[in-house]
Order: C-alpha cells, then structure tokens, then sequence
C-alpha cells in the first residue's frame, strides 16, 4: 500500500506547481512546500482544485492496475486503449484540462487509424510510462529482473516503444519492486540501473544522451546536495521537463539526496517548478515503497484519502496478492 499512497502523496503536492517555474513556485508557495496547496482558480492543467487532489498520474495508475489485474497472463492492449480514452473523456466532463500526454494521445491515434500497436508508440518519449507503472512494480518481484523488464515493455509499449521512455518506466519499476523485497536503497539503485541497461541494449541505445548515464548523473547529484541546494542542481543540471530523460533522473536525485524521509522527498520534488505532480509522484512511490508508509505523517495520508476518496488500499492489496501467488 506505501507505493500506491506515496505516489498520490506526490502526485497531490505537486498538483498545485506543475508547470510552473521554480521562481512562481518559490513567489506564490515556499521555497520547499510544508503542506498540500490548493491549486489557483488560473492555473493551465488543474484550475481551482481543492489541496490535496490527485491529477492524471494517480488516476492513470489504478486504470493501468485494473487492466493489469484483469488481463495479467495476456495484457489487453486493446482494452487498455480504450480506457485511456474514456478517462480522458471522464476528466474533460468534470471540467479538468490534465488530459493524456502528447505521447499517449498520438499512440492512441496512431491506434485508431489502424496502425500495429508495436508501431503506435516509436516516438513516445516523455514520461507517461514512468508516471503509471507503479503496479507493475508490485506485481514483479526484483528477484527476475529479466521478467520485470519483458513485463513493463508489454504494458508500455503501446504508448511509449522508446529507449528513454522504456528505460525511465523500467528504472522505476525496478526501485519499487526491489522496496518492496526489502532491498536497500542503493543496493535498489543498482538494480534499476541494470534493467535500464537491459533496455537499452535491447534498444541499441547508449552513449551521453541514454537514460543509464543521465540517471547515473543525476544520482550523484541527489549523493552531493540536500535541500534548497539540490533543488537548485537539479534545475542547472538534470532538468524538471515531462521528458523521460529529465523527470525520472530529477525523481532519482530526490530520491537519493531524501533516502530517508518519503515526506520530505516529495515535497522537495513538488518544489522543483516543471513536472512537479510527476516527478513527485514517481519519487514518492519509490520512497513509500522502500520506507513504508510510517515515513508519511499520518495527517497526509488521511487527507489525500478524504479528498479524493480512491480505492488504493484495495488494488495494492490485490496487486501484492498476485506477486504473493508468484505470477509476477
């Protein structure tokens, strides 16, 4: 349950702040956020939204853990595109403008124009992968790092067939899975880094520009900083953007500075400016995952859950229930 909380944790602090840049958010919050905000009745993707509201990463991630749990021997892509897109009809009828990402919504296109769906997904390379793959984390024990890494090309590749994409949902996949086997973080780390590696040797991806180097640079940055420091690092040197290649090493450099502390991650990672409500919900299912949720004060968790009344106890339990039965 601590992935699933911790991501909505994330995901909600960084509701408010997403998309804006670290300036506005230091003018119009703090300079690391305290608290859950409302979002302002102005603001481009989630206007006049109560504090603590969960956006596109929380609501995509139990859609893919449905889909995942009723189709699991053979994931149906076809079903999958399909609820994509009526979520994406439910949200633009309660008046939200956080709809699907440019890579999911040209995928989906590709799809209704009859492309293969191996095909539909080759110029994804943003983060929605990353942001939704939380559950094939849980259902994935870390002990077969080659299964983890098959299994979340076979949910992604639909909307992100992409080295960088691929390798950043990879990356956190793996973390999640190996917090949940009791791994220590930086054993965790080296982990994810070898499954990046995997992808991008399938992939035939490397050199400066791979996700392996920009993670590995990224986590010696979150070794290095702390705080206002690391905030600052990470907008000179990793980059906030909703692409693949800065948003999940921006989530790792919290992470690795914040090992410690899920609650203080999240909110550094909420603080950045840029994809915020992402790059905080991925560090916070990582770190609920490795630290449990007694590292969330219990305040938060039971805000995020009146707020937004969703069934994340359930579908981890259910999640967990099929790594138990080892068909992960």
């Amino acid at each position: 349950m601590a992935t699933l909380t911790g991501l909505a944790i994330g995901d909600a602090l960084g509701m408010p702040t997403q998309s804006l840049a670290r300036e506005e958010v230091v003018m119009q919050f703090e300079p690391v956020l305290s608290r859950f905000y409302p979002s302002s009745p102005e603001h481009p993707f989630a206007p006049g939204l109560a504090a603590a509201t969960v956006t596109d990463d929380t609501e995509q991630t139990l859609l893919l853990a449905e889909v995942l749990l009723d189709t699991f021997g053979d994931f149906d892509v076809e079903r999958y595109a399909r609820e994509l897109l009526e979520w994406e009809e439910d949200v633009g009828r309660r008046g939200l403008l956080d709809l699907l990402g440019p890579s999911t919504k040209a995928a989906l296109d590709n799809l209704a124009r009859g492309m293969d769906p191996r095909e539909t997904g080759t110029s994804g390379t943003t983060n929605g992968a990353a942001m939704r793959i939380a559950p094939v984390g849980i259902v994935c024990p870390s002990s077969d790092l080659a299964a983890l890494v098959q299994r979340v090309i076979d949910v992604s590749l639909l909307t992100h067939n992409t080295s960088e994409a691929l390798s950043g949902a990879v990356a956190v996949a793996t973390i999640i899975s190996a917090g949940i086997d009791d791994v220590p973080i930086d054993r965790a780390i080296e982990m994810a880094l070898d499954a990046v590696c995997m992808v991008e040797k399938k992939y035939e991806s490397a050199g400066a520009a791979s996700m392996s180097a920009a993670l590995s640079r990224a986590i010696e940055i979150g070794r290095r900083y702390q705080g206002l420091s690391l905030i600052a690092a990470i907008n000179r040197s990793v980059g906030t953007s909703l692409a693949s290649l800065e948003s999940v090493p921006a989530a790792f450099a919290v992470l690795t500075s914040s090992s410690e502390d899920a609650w203080f991650a999240c909110r550094v990672a909420a603080s950045l400016g840029g994809d915020t409500d992402t790059i905080a919900a991925m560090t916070g299912a990582m770190a609920g995952a490795l630290l449990g949720p007694n590292t969330f004060p219990r305040w938060a968790i039971d805000q995020v859950h009146a707020v937004n009344n969703l069934p994340l106890e359930q579908v981890a339990l259910r999640l967990l229930q099929v790594r138990g039965d080892g068909n992960g």
